[in-house]
């Protein structure tokens, strides 16, 4: 983990790759004080002030699973709020953001990939992040393979297939895709045959199931499947490491009433993680806490490595 103030950038990956175009919000959005998420609008009709509150974690396996670990959170919203708060199911990134676009989705949890094009296609904007209790936070992603898939470093991968999550995941695709092409010269579909697999459950147990022979994934994520007993650590082997990612982001809907998002936000740094589902699902990755960030400057990162992927936010 990372603290906020030693998070790097991607420098090597910056300096392998041109840069492109900057960040930049739809057209739909203003951002006139420059912290690259959309503005909530002066005009009160703009306004949404709904008495149910929905809100999204980002998409895994089992969301019934999550829904049970998020409740007691919920609760404590609903009475910061003054509002009914629901849990919305999502089954990928594209239908959560679909969601928040479409003004079904208030408060969500986007993943460290999805958050870019969350925050310039639908007005996400995230303001919180999971953290341990001395303030430091990420993740890391790793390839893995299974012991018995005969690869034993990157350069084993060439000529196999490739598990990736889905092309909006920072650990799941754009990051690995960004490293094996910058640093070990290896391109999907020339040196490696990728799949996308979903989500980094799927991921993780189709390389401890021997489905795929390596895979892209968070290693935060690896951490609570092992926790509890969904994979063992005698199914994985990890053959890379990278750098310190920042976690899943979370947030509101740009245009909820100013006075609505700073209750939302008051109920995440409220909230007591002790003897909560939070705290028992979350301490495996060493999250303790919701701490305070910014899209501009947690994010910078990961806006290094879709500039190096050459992605661009297609809004349409």
């Amino acid at each position: 983990m990372k603290t906020i103030a030693t998070l790097t950038t991607a420098a090597t990956i910056a300096m392998a790759l041109p840069a492109h175009a900057e960040f930049a919000l739809d057209a739909r959005f203003t951002d006139a004080d420059g912290d690259l998420v959309a503005d909530i609008p002066t005009d009160a009709e703009q306004l949404l002030d709904p008495e149910t509150l929905i809100f999204a974690y980002t998409p895994v396996e089992d969301p019934a699973v999550y829904a049970e670990v998020w409740q007691g959170f919920l609760d404590h919203m609903s009475e910061a709020t003054g509002r009914n708060v629901q849990f919305f199911p999502v089954q990928s990134n594209a239908a959560q953001l679909e969601a928040m676009r479409a003004g079904r989705l208030h408060i969500a949890g986007f993943n460290t990939g999805a958050n870019p094009l969350a925050v310039a296609c639908a007005g996400f904007r995230p303001f919180a992040m999971m953290a341990a209790e001395d303030g430091s936070f990420g993740y890391e992603m790793e390839i893995i393979t299974h012991p018995e898939s005969g690869i034993s470093d990157v350069e084993g991968i060439r000529g196999q297939q490739m598990a990736f999550t889905s092309e909006t995941s920072n650990s799941g695709f754009k990051a690995p895709s960004a490293i094996l092409s910058a640093e070990f010269g290896m391109v999907a579909g020339d040196d490696f045959e990728p799949v996308f697999s979903g989500s980094h459950d799927n991921s993780i147990l189709g390389v401890a199931n021997q489905d795929y022979p390596a895979a892209a994934i968070a290693n935060s994520v690896l951490a609570r499947m092992i926790e509890r007993d969904a994979v063992t650590s005698d199914q994985i082997s990890s053959i890379y490491t990278s750098q310190t990612f920042p976690t899943t982001g979370y947030g509101t809907v740009y245009n909820l009433t100013p006075e609505l998002q700073e209750s939302i936000q008051e109920a995440f740094f409220s909230f007591d993680w002790e003897g909560s589902a939070l705290e028992a699902e979350f301490k495996n990755s060493g999250e303790a806490q919701f701490i305070p960030i910014t899209f501009q400057e947690e994010w910078s990162v990961i806006r290094t490595i879709d500039e190096a992927n050459s992605v661009v936010y297609d809004c349409n």
